[in-house]
């Protein structure tokens, strides 16, 4: 074991946290260590589970003791809310773990984020760097969340030049599985967008995210980076693409609609993403993607949207209509296969 680079993944019974421990658990290099504080609901054939809170002052122990390498921070709760207790968890529970992490020696921590908190702005230009400032909106739990944690890397990264972090910062999430604020959004039969806007949108398919996540341990590539999908559309496309029919909503009432609703569990459904990010555009350059970390999602945007729609596809009674889709979906998959298989011979 002590030939073996020991990676430890928190958060290895949510979700992304899952997926990625079941990603890598069969590298046949590397220890995997994977930290929560309940055990994850399936079990994870090849991880080592450690059932811990990462805000337990013994996690400087346990990195030295297991010599971990390198650390994947997924502990965080998806909660639109703001909550005392969500706050507790992400921003205090990144703080004490990578705090944990640099004072054992650990040489590389790979943080998830999003695009999101650039902020969604009539100001912002048309492709947004890394370097751009972070103006992401207050009102969202997550969001608010991933800017004090982004805020507090800045200091960490001075503080700790040992130590390599990569922020991976993806946009709109959707997939088979993920329940994400834009899974939530497109899942009704019904959209809402508002009246006189059609910001343009990113998307990436929740495989590519564990894709990035496995690349980024996998590789020493320290920076944030802006992950996306080929392929950048209005708002009114993305809707379309994913099967579902946008309702035109004056502004005013989507801002008052989202905060009297947001608590309900029916009603509530509808208004899973902040208003201003159905409004205004918050669109990651991809350059350093592409450039520096040379990683390429495997979906295009209208392929991610086209499988999602064709999830929740309903048969018509003589079948034509499944069928089209059955034509549509095997030829996003000659095209992905084909774009593998020229990456893999470049």
């Amino acid at each position: 074991m002590s030939d073996k680079r020991v990676i430890a993944v928190t958060g290895v019974a949510g979700y992304w946290g899952a997926r990625l421990a079941a990603r890598l658990a069969n590298e046949p290099d590397s220890h995997l260590i994977g930290i929560d504080v309940r055990p994850p609901t399936e079990p994870i054939k090849g991880i080592d589970f450690i059932q811990a809170d990462i805000r337990n002052p013994l996690m400087l122990d346990l990195f030295k003791a297991e010599g971990v390498d390198t650390l994947c921070h997924l502990a965080f709760i998806d909660r639109e809310r703001i909550s005392e207790s969500a706050f507790d968890l992400n921003v205090m529970g990144a703080m004490k773990v990578f705090g944990a992490a640099a004072e054992a020696g650990v040489r590389k921590i790979v943080f998830k984020s999003g695009t999101a908190v650039y902020g969604a702005r009539s100001t912002n230009s048309a492709f947004l760097s890394e370097s751009h400032p972070l103006r992401g909106s207050a009102h969202s739990g997550v969001i608010r969340n991933l800017l004090e944690i982004e805020t507090f890397c800045k200091g960490f990264q001075k503080a700790n030049p040992d130590v390599a972090l990569t922020i991976l910062r993806f946009p709109s999430i959707v997939g088979p599985t993920a329940r994400t604020p834009m899974s939530r959004f497109l899942k009704e039969t019904y959209a809402p967008i508002l009246l006189g806007f059609d910001p343009m949108m990113q998307i990436i398919h929740e495989t590519d995210v564990v894709e990035a996540l496995a690349y980024a341990v996998e590789n020493d590539m320290p920076g944030a980076y802006n992950i996306a999908a080929e392929g950048v559309m209005p708002l009114s496309r993305v809707v379309g693409l994913a099967g579902r029919f946008p309702i035109p909503i004056l502004h005013p009432l989507a801002y008052w609609g989202r905060e009297l609703f947001s608590d309900n569990p029916t009603l509530g459904r509808y208004w899973p993403i902040e208003p201003d990010y159905l409004r205004y555009p918050w669109v990651g350059d991809l350059r350093k993607m592409q450039e520096e970390l040379d990683f390429a999602p495997q979906y295009t945007a209208e392929e991610a949207l086209r499988e999602f729609a064709g999830l929740r596809h309903s048969l018509d009674a003589d079948g034509i209509d499944d069928l089209a889709y059955d034509a549509e979906r095997l030829r996003d998959t000659i095209e992905r296969r084909r774009r593998a298989r020229a990456k893999t011979e470049t």
